[in-house]
């Protein structure tokens, strides 16, 4: 029997002691010591903190340990060479040669869901839909179970969607998530010995005798490491999952032809869509290939403190086994179990918001499958990914087209959007925009009478499908779970504020990327949204600092270099006509506005001395133009506030912009700004020495 130290508090709340009621499980004629774990543990368990500056010999250490890690990667590879792999041609071999089992399995989908569909229909006309909701519910989630991992996915997305389904839906179809029937442990440790090709004790101190969740694809069992003491989170894959899968897409590849070759309202190419989704599903059918996944999102994501990713334990992964680290924590839609732990659930939802756009906007690389079961809260207030079998990326021109769409969305650019979607490649360059204009026009002239706060990204998304549908789009697989993505965090922050608005959360991003970021797109999107006819526009630049200073990595240093990199660059000419028209019109709104307040301090018996008895001041304006100067000027003064008041703020971030006004462009440039403010201050004042005296009226 295998023994081990009495294990830590940390992690034990739930257990049993391991001296005491040891359960001992008989398999493959050995004696395996197992410890009944916490079922409501989570799976994973935050990274370490980063540690503090490291000696010649620890960089040793953690190169050695890296290159021991690489290669016991390299060998899981190994293990999973003959992983399954999506084939719509040898599957379509394989089914079409069986057509009795699909047969079969096609009544059986029509059948179950017919019937459920059926029994809402009477409900409906009996007029008892309200009250059987809940049966109904539990029936539609025990549908789903009985029909398969493929519905068993379709039934977890529905479980995220409050604006969809209803409360009672919700709750039922969200035991799809970790509480699906299970298989037999027996042949779940079985898989684990003959992936690993080791026995589960030289492996395991401990490991739960039964699953502690249970999956679309597996189920996860908890354990402890043997030569570490480590707590892992072990997955095992579904027996027979490969023929299962293989078969439903199979037949719903068979509904995509139907659809794209009779249905002439969606335009999309249905099984382009369908394939990709497919090929996604059996990726995560390797388990291997999940951990390399885990791995890059780690690297990339992982960096902030309030984000945790589980690390791969690659010695004890394959093709149908997955070892991971442990940690507890809570679903995202748990609510009233986070605020038990002194944490807020809106805080942890924004969390995720901007990892996601940071994944869908900023590297691409993104999970495709975040619903609550996927998404904890941990103890310490972090926010913890799981189960990475489902990842997407963005083509990096799609990145900045998205941020540009928005731009051009907020200037009311319709023109502008039609032409986004070549670069989306939702339209190939052949296709005329447009008559897409007026349609976008319709649309978005409505939708944006609401403020950003009010709008919902789902309203955005079926207005927009609307107009989609209409024309010859064709919509790329990759925004379909760009979508899916982000409608399923809606949902998740439905659960916590029915009024949260994601784009209202997702604007500070925005905002800052815009500011900060010096790619061509973006800084060409930045000088479109502050320039309009000809004119700057402060109030927005001001929204923009206003909103970007909400993102915790607003940088005022970053914000400054890519503007003047353009403006002074050979191609910035037009830009340069633009800054120099603004830089006159602020210098004079600077030097009349105090010209103007100095001439208020004066008292009146000085104005008739000092200004020759003009009772009007000392340059004629009028009241309405004297306070645009002055608001003008103010709100300048207000944007250097928020500059100033930026955290990295430092009177040293000034010196490259002193180093660029030593170049000979900019010189030119200052010496055209001062000529144009010369001019204009020189004919204010002309007009008031040549202007024609008022007589007073008697």
């Amino acid at each position: 029997m295998a023994t081990v130290a009495q294990p830590c508090s940390s992690w034990t709340r739930g257990s049993i002691p391991l001296s005491k009621h040891l359960p001992r499980r008989r398999f493959s004629g050995r004696t395996t010591t197992l410890t009944r774990l916490s079922p409501q543990a989570a799976l994973v368990q935050a990274p370490p903190s980063p540690s503090s500056p490291r000696d010649n010999s620890s960089i040793q250490v953690l190169t050695l340990s890296r290159a021991n890690d690489l290669q016991a990667e390299a060998r899981a590879m190994t293990r999973a060479v003959n992983a399954t792999i999506y084939n719509p041609a040898l599957i379509a071999s394989l089914y079409g040669s069986q057509p009795v089992k699909v047969v079969r399995r096609t009544l059986e989908i029509l059948v179950a869901l017919g019937s459920f569909g059926l029994k809402l229909l009477l409900d409906q006309r009996n007029g008892v839909l309200d009250q059987n909701r809940r049966v109904r519910a539990s029936e539609l989630k025990d549908i789903f179970t009985k029909l398969g991992p493929t519905f068993v996915k379709l039934g977890q997305g529905l479980s995220t969607r409050p604006d969809i389904c209803p409360t009672e839906y919700l709750e039922e179809l969200s035991e799809l998530q970790d509480g699906l029937p299970t298989f037999p442990d027996e042949e779940a440790f079985a898989c684990i010995e003959r992936e690993l090709g080791l026995s589960l004790e030289s492996i395991f101190s401990s490991i739960s005798p039964s699953p502690i969740a249970a999956a679309s694809l597996g189920q996860v069992y908890k354990a402890q490491l043997k030569y570490s003491g480590r707590l892992v989170a072990v997955k095992v894959q579904r027996p027979g999952i490969e023929e299962a899968i293989g078969l439903d897409f199979y037949l719903i590849r068979g509904l995509g032809f139907f659809i794209n070759k009779y249905v002439d309202i969606i335009t999309s190419d249905v099984v382009a869509l369908i394939d990709e989704f497919a090929r996604r599903v059996f990726q995560e059918l390797n388990y291997v290939q999940e951990g390399q996944n885990a791995r890059r999102f780690k690297k990339l994501y992982a960096d902030r403190e309030d984000i945790c990713v589980p690390d791969v334990f690659w010695d004890y992964t394959s093709a149908k086994v997955l070892t991971m680290e442990w940690v507890d924590g809570v679903k995202l839609n748990e609510q009233e179990a986070i605020e038990r732990q002194g944490l807020k659930v809106l805080d942890l939802v924004n969390t995720g918001i901007q990892c996601s756009l940071r994944q869908l906007l900023e590297y691409g690389y993104f999970h495709a499958d975040p619903h609550p079961g996927n998404l904890l809260a941990t103890p310490e207030g972090k926010l913890a990914f799981l189960d990475f079998g489902m990842m997407s990326e963005t083509p990096e021109e799609a990145r900045s087209a998205i941020i540009g769409h928005v731009v051009h969305l907020v200037n009311r650019d319709y023109e502008a959007m039609a032409r986004d979607y070549y670069a989306l490649d939702f339209l190939s360059p052949d296709v005329d925009v447009s008559p897409i204009v007026p349609a976008l026009r319709d649309f978005f002239d409505d939708a944006l009478n609401y403020t950003v706060s009010e709008l919902n990204f789902k309203t955005l998304v079926d207005g927009l499908g609307n107009v989609l549908y209409q024309f010859p789009f064709n919509v790329p697989a990759y925004y379909a779970l760009i979508l899916r993505s982000l409608t399923v965090l809606e949902g998740l922050a439905l659960y916590a504020d029915p009024n949260f608005k994601v784009l209202a959360a997702s604007y500070p991003y925005f905002a800052k990327r815009l500011l900060t970021d010096p790619n061509p797109y973006l800084r060409d999107a930045l000088i479109e949204l502050l320039f309009q006819d000809g004119r700057f526009r402060w109030g927005r630049l001001e929204n923009l600092l206003v909103q970007g200073r909400m993102d915790r990595d607003f940088s005022a240093k970053e914000a400054l270099q890519p503007v003047l990199k353009v403006l002074l660059s050979p191609d910035g000419e037009e830009l340069r006509i633009l800054v120099i028209k603004e830089a006159v019109r602020v210098t004079e709104a600077f030097t009349l506005s105090t010209i103007s307040d100095t001439y208020k301090s004066v008292p009146d018996f000085m104005r008739a001395l000092v200004f020759n008895g003009n009772a009007n001041g000392p340059i004629i304006m009028s009241e309405a133009e004297t306070q645009n100067m002055i608001e003008l000027r103010d709100q300048v003064f207000r944007i250097w506030g928020l500059l100033q008041s930026s955290n990295d703020f430092d009177p040293d971030l000034l010196l490259p912009i002193l180093q660029v006004l030593q170049q000979p462009e900019a010189r030119r440039l200052g010496e055209r700004v001062m000529g144009g403010i010369t001019q204009r201050l020189a004919a204010r004042f002309l007009q008031q020495v040549l202007r024609v005296p008022t007589a007073p009226s008697t």
